[in-house]
């Protein structure tokens, strides 16, 4: 493989008859094999590792969110056709039915593949759009395909809900990409996660098909609301009453979108993430305990507002809330660049997630537009903390 990309590379190098297509052979070598290019002259950071290396990372971070996505969506739908005594007529369920693999929630099998069928069409519809104007923007710059994407288009397709439409889905990831990131010039450049832009679009844009009750589990004819949906009609008695318990929230065992339930799984990828020294663990940190010192805040104050009452354990595992802390603050572009803005950074993610779960009785969630409202104000926050650093320096050294 090694010597065939070496023999072909000529023809993609300047001068040669596919010029301008050096990105995609770019593309598939660095996928392969580490590039040999090397930094040889100031102020350029050098590392052992490069950028597909360190995404790679990230990836196997998600995996424990993506095979549970599998299970949970499955078990859900299949708990919902169990309820309402039908299977109902669609490809999914005649492939379950020609596989003979069934609809029992009890069966980790039928589970896991029934939610699977309905991960892949959405993965795929997001990889095949997004990485089509990745390469364009590439090919018309005339750069390399920016590693990013891999992850951007497993984060964008694992906050959605199991049954959006794939129109919907390749419109998200079209604005993500291009209005999030391309248009700033790319990878590195973009101030807003690219994944959540894609989201927030959705959400603005079609209203009816990514928030309420016919979103989260993917199966015609049930409707089913969200425990935060509960929280914020009747406090935590509508959600214990939902029949969810804390226990089953960490785990995942409720409905919600594709990759965001399982509290466990998040935090399984954050360990990962944190010793390899991907994320910034001030960020995690920041985001938990901004959380927990707004909900304490709110439980002292009196209010008919039933989502005051919500102590911070349960805003910890409802909703997207450990994805968005683990996953999304802690993108290396758009989150603040100094440590002590980091924190500062972590702080007002938890500090305005709670603040719109509370306030905001019409979105419940919170964590998408907290991050994004954080992603605007980084680099202020990271100029703000260096003119510090700079005046105690003065200071201390006249």
């Amino acid at each position: 493989m090694r010597r065939l990309l070496n023999n072909i590379k000529p023809h993609f190098d300047r001068g040669g008859r596919f010029e301008k297509y050096y990105a995609l052979y770019e593309m598939v070598d660095t996928f392969l094999y580490t590039p040999d290019d090397s930094t040889r002259s100031a102020p350029h950071v050098r590392d052992a590792i490069d950028l597909k290396r360190l995404m790679s990372y990230v990836v196997i971070a998600l995996l424990p969110c993506i095979l549970w996505s599998w299970y949970n969506t499955g078990y859900q739908a299949n708990l919902a056709l169990q309820e309402l005594g039908e299977i109902g007529q669609n490809w999914r369920n005649n492939l379950l039915l020609t596989l003979n693999v069934g609809f029992d929630p009890g069966s980790v099998l039928a589970s896991t593949i029934h939610g699977l069928l309905y991960f892949l069409p959405i993965y795929l519809t997001t990889l095949a759009v997004g990485g089509f104007w990745e390469v364009l923007f590439a090919l018309v710059r005339k750069h390399e395909v920016n590693e990013g994407f891999l992850v951007t288009s497993m984060l964008f397709a694992l906050t959605l809900p199991p049954n959006m439409p794939l129109w919907m889905v390749a419109l998200g990831i079209s604005f993500g990409v291009v209005i999030g990131k391309e248009v700033f010039g790319g990878t590195g450049k973009n101030f807003l996660n690219p994944a959540l832009v894609g989201r927030a679009f959705l959400y603005f844009a079609y209203p009816a098909d990514i928030s309420g009750d016919l979103v989260w589990v993917a199966v015609d004819g049930y409707t089913s609301a969200t425990p935060l949906g509960l929280g914020a009609i009747g406090g935590m008695e509508a959600v214990t009453a939902g029949g969810y318990t804390w226990w089953n929230a960490f785990i995942g065992l409720m409905p919600g979108s594709l990759g965001e339930t399982s509290t466990l799984a998040c935090l399984l990828g954050a360990i990962f993430l944190i010793y390899t020294k991907v994320a910034s663990w001030r960020i995690i940190f920041g985001v938990f305990f901004g959380m927990v010192a707004t909900s304490f805040l709110f439980n002292i104050l009196e209010s008919d507002n039933p989502m005051m009452a919500m102590p911070w354990h349960w805003h910890l595992v409802l909703g997207g809330f450990a994805f968005g802390m683990v996953f999304m603050a802690t993108d290396p572009v758009s989150a603040a660049m100094t440590n002590a803005g980091r924190w500062v950074f972590g702080l007002l993610i938890g500090f305005m997630t709670v603040l719109i779960r509370v306030v905001n009785p019409a979105f419940p969630e919170g964590i998408m537009l907290a991050i994004l409202f954080a992603n605007v104000f980084a680099p202020l926050i990271d100029y703000v903390v260096i003119q510090l650093n700079i005046r105690r320096r003065l200071r201390r050294h006249g």
